[in-house]
């Protein structure tokens, strides 16, 4: 047992295996983006690259694009 820091006792957890991801909720209109693992195929745009993944791109409709 342990007191994480919201002040909450957690019963037989184990921190150590806790790999918790936070992402910003930050979106820019995107139009689409493409995948390593699905070649040119266009998906629809995660809200960004957080979300999306490593080995994505997303387009966005102001024309440029980011690498994630």
């Amino acid at each position: 047992m342990f007191l994480d820091k919201t002040g909450v006792f957690l019963l037989g957890a184990k921190p150590e295996l806790a790999s918790a991801k936070v992402c910003p909720q930050i979106c820019r209109a995107a139009d689409y983006m493409t995948c390593d693992s699905s070649g040119n195929e266009r998906l629809s745009p995660k809200c960004n690259c957080c979300l999306a993944g490593k080995g994505c791109t997303i387009y966005y409709s102001d024309g440029t694009s980011k690498i994630c």
